[in-house]
């Protein structure tokens, strides 16, 4: 038998056996996922069950199937249809985790890109990573077209920058300023980042403002630059390090705003002005004050220790000293936030594998690639933030309802 006709049939069984495989693989896929979103609405409903109308009818249901929709991955288009939920109570509506409204295509493709660009991987490397992590059903995504991503992604950036924020109502923001490493020069951008929480608890990443430095003037320029844009009503209570320009520029374009200091940075600040043999005894009482169920308590345990360390550590009881009255702000807030508000942790535990990275890699290549793959990993993350725990209270702080050591205040 001829050698080619014998080379052919076996690449066509080949071709074959692969196209069974990928088909077969696809609707695993698909069977996987399907019972996923379908094992989410169960539990969802179930949940909810005790939920009533005054005609004993559950409030939140089943109701059949919405429309078959495709989504793309790694091994292929995948059909899904996801389950229709009838919540009746009042502010509430279901949403998958699974599969997310208008979501087309595998999040892994998705965030794999700027993850990928951010560690440093060439613009022609990016199809064999891709393809090599979610296997040929990842086409397509040749050089060209990887900067032609990255070009629409700059585009989008700018016109998020852009968006309008009239209406909007943060009740409460963390800011912080993030450096990073540009790899084709000598150039280390200060990227000024804002993320907030509405009044009904959602945390939105606010702005990515490119910086030169965390100067008042930077700051400035990020607030200023978000009023222009529609945003009036001026947040209750601003979270941040007090080491940046942030408090003063806060100051000038939305003095209603009260303050509080990190504590995550302030104990490393003071602890850095300690001696180690001294350090775990500080920061012991460090975290009674921040711990402490009323201000009251916390107040003595700030007397203690500028009574043990002012002598001997003069620095160290300065730099607690010096933001006392920032400190201890979130005492008039709810005992539920105070988790979220003694610190920036909505930030810090977003961009703590960003840093990672760049310190890794040496960064991105220019500075407005920097900031673009920043913004889309940001952006990536936020979808997976979480809503503020008990956010019905939120409208009680907007009200003006005062709160003592945590505890609404009971009216004369």
């Amino acid at each position: 038998m001829d050698k080619n006709i014998v080379f052919d049939h076996q690449s066509r069984v080949e071709s074959e056996a692969r196209s069974t495989l990928e088909e077969l693989l696809r609707e695993g896929a698909r069977k996987m996922l399907q019972a996923a979103i379908e094992a989410e609405v169960s539990d969802y409903t179930e949940r909810h069950k005790s939920c009533l109308d005054e005609s004993g009818h559950r409030l939140v249901v089943r109701n059949g199937h919405l429309p078959a929709r495709s989504l793309q991955s790694g091994v292929g288009p995948i059909q899904l249809k996801q389950p229709r939920v009838n919540d009746k109570r009042e502010g509430e509506k279901f949403s998958s985790s699974i599969l997310p409204p208008y979501m087309r295509r595998s999040p892994s493709i998705e965030d794999l890109i700027p993850l990928l660009y951010l560690k440093g991987i060439s613009t022609n490397s990016f199809g064999e990573a891709l393809k090599s992590i979610l296997g040929p059903g990842a086409d397509g995504l040749s050089p060209s077209t990887i900067s032609r991503l990255k070009g629409a992604w700059e585009d989008e950036y700018q016109e998020w920058q852009e968006r309008d924020l009239s209406g909007k109502r943060y009740v409460y923001i963390w800011a912080d300023g993030i450096y990073f490493n540009v790899r084709l020069n000598s150039e280390r951008p200060c990227l000024l980042v804002i993320i907030g929480t509405l009044a009904d608890g959602t945390k939105e990443l606010v702005t990515i403002h490119d910086g030169e430095r965390e100067s008042k003037l930077s700051w400035l320029e990020a607030l200023r630059d978000l009023k222009r844009h529609g945003l009036q009503e001026a947040p209750l209570l601003a979270v941040g390090d007090g080491a940046l320009g942030f408090w003063g520029a806060l100051e000038e374009e939305f003095p209603g705003t009260r303050e509080q200091r990190c504590w995550v940075h302030k104990t490393a600040n003071i602890l850095d002005k300690l001696p180690k043999k001294v350090q775990p005894s500080a920061k012991e009482l460090i975290h009674e004050m921040y711990m402490s169920s009323t201000k009251k308590d916390a107040l003595e345990s700030f007397d203690e220790f500028m009574a043990l360390y002012s002598a001997k550590y003069p620095k160290a009881a300065n730099c607690l000293a010096k933001d006392k009255d920032q400190l201890f702000t979130f005492y008039d807030f709810p005992a539920e936030h105070w988790k979220h508000i003694r610190t920036t942790n909505p930030i810090e535990s977003t961009f703590a594998t960003i840093r990672h990275r760049q310190r890794q890699t040496k960064g991105c290549g220019s500075r407005t690639a920097t900031l673009t793959m920043v913004y889309k990993l940001a952006r990536s993350a936020e979808k997976r933030w979480r809503k503020l725990s008990s956010y019905k209270l939120l409208g009680k702080i907007i009200t003006g309802v005062r709160f003592i050591d945590g505890i609404e205040a009971q009216a004369a």
